[in-house]
């Protein structure tokens, strides 16, 4: 384990808070990297980015809401070079599946001269438990635009613990992890799941991608609603219908199934209706 800290970008988001805790659970040393942290980072202040860099041996880099979003892949090439030149031994990035603009944030990072490795990830099955979609759920309907297509959507603890691993042990520099969940499904067949999960009927609500986008912007505001939109009508055509190895790969095991996720989910009461 490396002796100076890992500079967690994102830390109190889905992924990031689970790969720092995952980290210090490891025994590693872990600076969270956030707008309100003791060391402060903002994607939207970049004299923030060297001194919370500083010191640092590795970095996991997320993009909040999304590497889709306006100025995004401009403002990661820029804090590649400050991080080329804090000295930082490893980046791991997080991007998304069948999106132009992740793809141009990862060749940022592929070119930037820092040892790397890339986490390209599916829908994350949270989305349904903490994000825009919980209260949908909670409501007994499931709101998605893409009709039949199908997704292997993935647990999010599957890519914190692919994350920890490229950041804590060797041999993951210059790996591309395309991680998701273990099979396909159309959101009908994850809404039959949550049904099973809840004890209570959730049914798979075919919308426009209009209304979805109003869905997310009465939940996170317009900001995320355009981003989440776009992505959307991207990928939501089939282009990532297939599962891939990356959490095998990564992990030597196979990923969680949605239908884990979804009991686990509700054992903690995270769709009841107080939470």
């Amino acid at each position: 384990m490396q002796t100076r800290p890992i500079l967690v970008v994102g830390a109190t988001g889905k992924t990031g808070s689970r790969v720092a805790a995952k980290l210090e659970a490891k025994g590693a040393a872990v600076r969270r990297g956030s707008r309100h942290a003791e060391i402060p980072f903002d994607w939207e202040s970049p004299a923030t980015w060297a001194p919370a860099l500083s010191g640092v041996s590795r970095a996991y880099v997320t993009y909040f809401p999304d590497l889709a979003f306006p100025g995004a892949v401009e403002k990661l090439e820029a804090f590649t070079k400050v991080a080329a030149a804090s000295g930082l031994d490893q980046i791991v990035l997080l991007s998304g599946r069948g999106e132009h603009h992740a793809r141009l944030g990862e060749k940022v990072v592929e070119t930037s001269g820092i040892p790397f490795t890339i986490v390209r990830a599916a829908w994350f099955a949270q989305n349904f438990s903490e994000g825009y979609l919980r209260d949908p759920v909670v409501a007994g309907v499931l709101p998605m635009p893409g009709g039949d297509i199908a997704e292997p959507i993935i647990d999010i603890d599957d890519i914190a613990d692919v994350v920890v691993a490229a950041l804590s042990e060797d041999g993951h520099a210059g790996q591309l992890y395309e991680v998701t969940g273990p099979r396909l499904m159309t959101f009908a067949e994850m809404a039959k799941v949550l049904s099973t999960a809840t004890g209570r009927p959730i049914r798979h609500l075919p919308i426009s991608f209009e209304d979805f986008h109003a869905n997310v912007a009465a939940a996170g505001g317009e900001f995320v609603a355009d981003v989440f939109t776009a992505i959307a009508r991207e990928t939501l055509d089939g282009r990532n219908a297939y599962v891939s190895d990356g959490v095998e790969r990564a992990l030597g095991r196979k990923p969680r199934d949605f239908a884990a996720f979804a009991a686990a989910a509700a054992s903690q009461g995270l769709w009841t209706a107080a939470a």
